[in-house]
């Protein structure tokens, strides 16, 4: 199972590689990037939001790891990543991730690595900030960064996450946030403040992206159960429909 997901993962690759090296850039803020990408930084990016962002830290010669669900699909992706230069760290940042916290921890205590993070996934709400970037940066100290891109050819695939693919000689806009620190006394009331605009920041960053590119936004608070739920009901409709011309 392991040779397959790697043989995947290989041929996943190197469509995105051709994909970015077609695209026409525009990146803003770079100079962000290019200051913390040998430092301690959280990286934080919606799950449906990743494919174009992992040619762009590779080059920039960015040591980073990502924080990955156990699942199948969270280990497919891992080696997908690690293509690109990405290790991981396996776990939920959220739920039950005290593990996960002390590996990232200590990955950004080593002051020249990074951590990236979809601080909505694995499963949504779709562009729902939890709590676990938050608590990288007060334990550590490193910034949260928010980044995301758009572009003006792409495939939107039926997922919670409305996952975005990019195609073949696109327009590509990259926007990199500002640095965002947690005080390490930060109160649940200031990280709740903290992770409020943070969320507020990259939905505005997200869909001014998306209006420059001419693509549809995804819409917030999907859920993967919810999304399967929703297909049910479709696919339910449809039979029923299909009944009734009998």
């Amino acid at each position: 199972m392991g040779i397959i997901q790697w043989i995947v993962a290989v041929f996943m690759a190197i469509p995105i590689w051709f994909v970015y090296f077609t695209s026409v850039k525009k990146i803003t803020n770079i100079e962000v990037f290019q200051k913390y990408r040998r430092k301690p930084a959280i990286f934080i990016m919606w799950h449906g939001r990743t494919m174009m962002l992992s040619p762009m830290i590779c080059l920039g010669g960015m040591r980073a790891y990502v924080v990955a669900s156990r699942h199948k699909d969270g280990r497919m992706m891992a080696k997908l990543q690690r293509l690109f230069g990405l290790r991981a760290i396996y776990g939920s940042s959220h739920k039950g991730g005290v593990s996960v916290l002390r590996k990232g921890v200590k990955v950004l205590a080593r002051g020249d690595h990074a951590l990236c993070i979809s601080p909505d996934g694995p499963g949504g709400p779709s562009l729902r900030i939890k709590d676990g970037a938050l608590y990288f940066a007060q334990m550590s100290g490193a910034p949260i960064i928010p980044v995301s891109y758009s572009v003006s050819r792409a495939w939107i695939q039926e997922r919670w996450d409305r996952y975005l693919v990019a195609l073949p000689f696109t327009k590509l806009n990259i926007n990199i946030g500002n640095p965002v620190f947690v005080p390490r006394k930060a109160s649940a009331e200031d990280i709740e403040k903290y992770r409020a605009d943070l969320e507020k920041f990259m939905v505005a960053q997200m869909r001014e992206l998306d209006a420059e590119c001419g693509i549809e936004s995804p819409e917030q608070d999907l859920t993967a159960s919810e999304f399967k739920r929703q297909k049910r009901e479709v696919a339910a409709a449809k039979k029923a429909a299909k009944r009734k011309k009998k």
